[in-house]
């Protein structure tokens, strides 16, 4: 039997869909037509994004609310450089994100001959920031190269991942054969770390647990825990909803006095999936987090252990499996009583830690979950935000996240709102967004209303970068480049035929929430600083 042959493109296709991908956020181009091939005759939907960044962007939303990896078809150079910013953001919140892309002809790299989309080294740029990237310069190589991509997503700490290809090799046809998706292979600690660890869980009189977005899938193992040892649990914010509505919960940064005075008086500390930067653990730079003691910490990447703080006992596992091996040893164990009581405390001092400004924008935030109790709230670097992510008690995981910690990048929102709304399209998703970040990323509007996405733009606008020009004001700098000036977000949304209102009253946002949640695709609600009532305590 003659084997099937078929372009790189079509087999590329034919690979994405073997290892599950449903969705491709990208702008065609000369340099990718051909990957595009057997696009239209697939079960993957392509949804096109204004900008690359928003490709990237957008994967990111999806994969977060998927927790699949998210995938960006883009063209070379510009198109590979602007989608950047979205991969450093996956790079650091670990997000699972596949770029695909252009290259020129393999006969022309490294020579500089001024080719169109040409960069020096396209390649060498994309390994300093991917965890993986390869050129295809040998077509019959693809399936391994995808088969390794996916494998990278999914066995360690997950980040973007690149695959470019050249524009010769995009058209050339190889051998078809059926297409297996990539095997992930996860660390798991041995039996003696776990029992270690258990014995420190076991004797502890006031533990708590910390869990970062790396535990996301051991949240109900993490419960059991919980409950079993009577440990407070501190979430970060990509962590933020596990646990909701339990007594044993903390939705508060690890960078409020009343969370690190919780975490000072423990006598056992227990890390799941938190890589313990500084955007979560010490965003002020105070240099104020505590010393903790007995400090277990568990993450998938053995480099990740080896960096600060210095832990008593270092776990290479996945989150899950570490937690649940620490179960295992526990058995019929009674823990402490005072957790509950512990927790409370830890929850009710760190709201009154919150200025007045920062208790009303966060009551703006739980307004919309009680509204919209299946909702994602999506959020940009955004005053609002930037007082959600110290205190949020969402209802549940993945329903918060956001781009204010990290790589921080402005414009993130729109389009990874859009990603998120495509990932579930039986929930709304609000895109809490300020007036200056949603300049970035304004045109993403019209990626709403292509993909039909039910995305409830929510535009902060406080005339500016106020965070910023606070900054500069309590600094003693006179300020300067705070004042951007903005379109009329009513008739933008309107040019785009997106039902938009401005509001006079907060006390109106329940009613404007529930008639854009009611649409089938995007609408956006307008909350001034100063001209809406009730927005400022």
């Amino acid at each position: 039997m003659t084997a099937e042959m078929k372009t790189v493109g079509e087999v590329l296709v034919d690979l994405l869909e073997a290892n599950g991908v449903e969705v491709v956020f990208g702008i065609p181009g000369v340099h990718t037509v051909e990957l595009y091939r057997g696009l239209a005759s697939s079960k993957i939907r392509h949804v096109t994004p204004r900008h690359e960044q928003g490709a990237g962007f957008m994967a990111d939303g999806y994969a977060r609310v998927s927790g699949k990896p998210g995938v960006a078809l883009v063209i070379t150079g510009p198109g590979l450089t602007n989608t950047i910013t979205a991969m450093a953001q996956a790079r650091q919140d670990s997000i699972p994100m596949l770029v695909i892309s252009g290259v020129n002809r393999r006969d022309s790299l490294g020579h500089g001959r001024g080719l169109l989309h040409e960069l020096p080294d396209q390649h060498g740029m994309m390994k300093t920031l991917a965890l993986y990237s390869h050129t295809l310069l040998n077509p019959t190589d693809l399936p391994l190269v995808v088969d390794r991509a996916f494998a990278v997503l999914l066995s360690g700490r997950p980040g973007p991942v690149h695959i470019e290809i050249p524009t010769d090799v995009m058209a050339l046809r190889i051998e078809s054969k059926p297409a297996m998706p990539a095997a992930a292979t996860r660390p798991r600690s041995d039996s003696e770390t776990l029992q270690k660890a258990a014995i420190l869980c076991a004797d502890a009189a006031r533990p708590v647990i910390l869990c970062g977005g790396g535990a996301l899938t051991a949240e109900a193992v993490v419960r059991q825990l919980a409950e079993q040892i009577g440990a407070p649990v501190v979430t970060t914010v990509n962590a933020r909803g596990m646990l909701a509505g339990h007594p044993l919960r903390v939705p508060a940064s690890p960078s409020l006095k009343a969370v690190r005075a919780l975490l000072r008086a423990a006598d056992l500390v227990l890390a799941l999936g938190t890589e313990m930067g500084q955007t979560d653990y010490d965003l002020y730079a105070d240099g104020g987090f505590p010393e903790l003691r007995n400090l277990i910490r568990t993450d998938i990447d053995a480099a990740q252990l080896a960096r600060g703080p210095q832990a008593a006992l270092s776990i290479l596992s996945g989150a899950k499996m570490a937690t649940a091996g620490i179960l295992g040893f526990l058995p019929g164990h009674v823990g402490v009583k005072d957790g509950a009581e512990r927790a409370e405390m830890a929850r009710k001092a760190a709201l009154k830690e919150l200025s007045a400004k920062m208790c009303a924008e966060v009551a703006v935030i739980d307004m919309i979950y009680r509204v919209l109790s299946d909702c994602t709230i999506v959020g940009d670097s955004t005053q609002a935000v930037y007082a959600g992510n110290l205190y949020c008690d969402a209802p549940r995981q993945r329903s918060w996240f956001n781009s204010a910690t990290g790589y921080g990048a402005l414009g993130y929102a729109p389009p990874a709102a859009v990603g998120a709304a495509v990932a579930d399209r039986g929930k709304p998703v609000v895109c809490l967004v300020g007036d200056g970040g949603f300049q970035f990323s304004l045109a993403e509007i019209g990626s709403a209303v292509d993909a039909a996405a039910r995305v409830i733009f929510l535009v902060w606008n406080n005339d500016g970068y106020q965070e910023i020009e606070s900054y500069m004001v309590g600094s003693g700098i006179t300020p300067e480049g705070v004042k951007p000036s903005a379109p009329d977000f009513l008739m933008t949304a309107g040019a785009y035929g997106v039902p938009a209102e401005r509001l006079a009253d907060v006390r109106d946002l329940p009613r404007a929430l529930s008639e854009a949640a009611a649409r089938s695709g995007p609408s956006l609600i307008e909350i001034h600083q100063s001209k809406t009532v009730g927005v400022t305590a």
